[in-house]
């Protein structure tokens, strides 16, 4: 069966090769043989794709509310999106990014002499650098090329391009949050907040700008001539999310939603405060209770988060908008038991801040989630992995709302780049540490997502305030 056969199930409800699911939804899943991820829904369908070598591949995808689009070019989209090849889950950059992070490095020295500052550092474990040829003393013409001048492929740019990204820089922050002012943001972003309450309010800060891709998560190299316009469609959203891994600097996430966190962690026996090991972690209590959250507070800060960086993505003319598990890791509170639940809420909110604000915005046509399945874990009978939280969240609501949207278990690298080459301004989620330093630990070489976006796209460049003047410029502060 052809590739189009199969795709047209989206739009064709007379597809012998599908079953209808619910209202408003249509499913996609794994079939061959070698998936790990079998489902119980009967309603299922295959998605297969056909590479260059006849080898039959697929992934689980789903979309929602795609008949409530008024663009048919988001139908077309997504029947795009949905023919990539699958991710490579195994590829150079699942473990360790040495190559990466050196080949990064080489970059910036040959290019513009980055050097480390020896004995100084931005914030803990994070190296301070500087450039010995910033962007302003070269020649605006000039071709840069990554990851370097001799390589087979090359992503090509000019020194004006990477100007006019860093230009493009800007930050959204929630007005109503005590203490968000331009002066601390100035403070945030350069490494600067203090842990506890300041940290907690990055979650309420927004930091977009123009972003092209140069890799996939397989480390593959995308290659670009310069002034080709797709990566200019390319913006990246870097916002700090939820944090129940249990360390200082984030230590309000457990204060302020771990109802019983006296009971869970270990305190001083004097001040009742937590205690601190390795100057970084708080230490569960042994035989301790699981986490009790308050949930309602939690489900209302969520959306509160989702709703600003939706509502800044809106403002910046992005047309789909690529969300990703922020906070669904292992900062979603494993060790206390309240993972499941975190995820539950943070689908709940998303979904429900579509609902409700998705008429009002000018831009915004489609949203799709990229939430690879790496470990699969089943408890009490449940795959426990984020897509299978928001697949179940969007599918159990019967989701209609005006905002199309899809969930698949593929690279967020691959879709973005593909729905900038169709025409549509896209944003991409960066799941940012609350210190407020893009790429925070990128020279550390077992990097997380945010290290491997720092090694994969321009971010550096147009994100790090040791590189881009106008992340520490005010002007470039909007408080909404």
């Amino acid at each position: 069966m052809g590739l189009t056969e199969i795709v047209v199930d989206l739009s064709n409800k007379s597809n012998s090769s599908a079953e209808e699911g619910p209202k408003g939804s249509t499913e996609f899943s794994a079939s061959s043989a070698t998936n790990d991820f079998p489902t119980t829904k009967s309603r299922l369908s295959s998605h297969m794709t056909v590479d260059s070598s006849s080898q039959i591949r697929s992934y689980p995808v789903i979309s929602f509310a795609l008949n409530h689009s008024s663009h048919p070019n988001i139908t077309q989209l997504f029947e795009h999106l949905m023919s990539l090849p699958p991710m490579d889950k195994n590829g150079s950059m699942s473990g360790n990014c040495d190559f990466e992070t050196t080949q990064m490095e080489k970059f910036l020295s040959h290019t513009f002499g980055f050097q480390n500052l020896p004995g100084q550092y931005i914030v803990q474990g994070v190296k301070a650098f500087r450039l010995r040829k910033p962007l302003n003393s070269m020649d605006p013409k000039m071709i840069i090329q990554f990851p370097s001048n001799i390589s087979t492929e090359r992503f090509a740019m000019t020194v004006q391009e990477i100007i006019d990204w860093q230009q493009s820089y800007k930050v959204y922050a929630d007005k109503s949050i005590d203490g968000m002012n331009k002066e601390f943001l100035l403070r945030a972003l350069q490494g600067q907040s203090a842990h506890g309450e300041e940290a907690f309010h990055m979650k309420f800060v927004v930091r977009i700008s123009q972003c092209p891709i140069m890799m996939e998560f397989d480390a593959r190299l995308i290659p670009r001539a310069s002034q080709e316009e797709w990566s200019h469609r390319i913006k990246l959203v870097s916002v700090t999310g939820i944090d129940f891994a249990g360390r200082i600097h984030d230590e309000n996430d457990i204060l302020t939603y771990v109802t019983n966190w006296q009971d869970v962690y270990e305190t001083n026996l004097k001040s009742g405060a937590l205690l601190v090991y390795n100057k970084r972690d708080f230490r569960r209590r042994t035989n301790g209770p699981r986490g009790k959250l308050d949930t309602n507070l939690l489900q209302k800060d969520l959306m509160r988060m989702a709703r600003l960086r939706l509502r800044a993505c809106d403002y910046e003319g992005v047309q789909v908008v690529v969300e990703t598990g922020i906070g669904l890791g292992v900062f979603a509170g494993k060790a206390i038991g309240i993972d499941e639940t975190v995820r539950g809420l943070s689908a709940f909110a998303i979904r429900k801040v579509l609902e409700e604000d998705g008429s009002t915005y000018r831009n915004i046509r489609a949203v799709v989630f990229a939430l690879p399945i790496f470990d699969v874990d089943y408890r009490n009978g449940k795959r426990q992995d984020t897509y299978q939280a928001f697949v179940d969240e969007f599918n159990e609501s019967n989701y209609e709302g005006p905002i199309p949207v899809l969930i698949a278990d593929q690279d967020m690298h691959r879709l973005t780049v593909a729905i900038a080459q169709k025409g549509f301004n896209v944003s991409e989620l960066n799941p940012a540490d609350s210190h407020g330093v893009f790429g925070e630990y990128w020279q550390n070489r077992g990097p997380a997502v945010e290290e491997k976006l720092a090694l994969t796209t321009v971010g550096l460049l147009v994100q790090h305030h040791l590189i881009n003047p106008y992340v520490l410029n005010p002007n470039h502060y909007d408080f909404i």
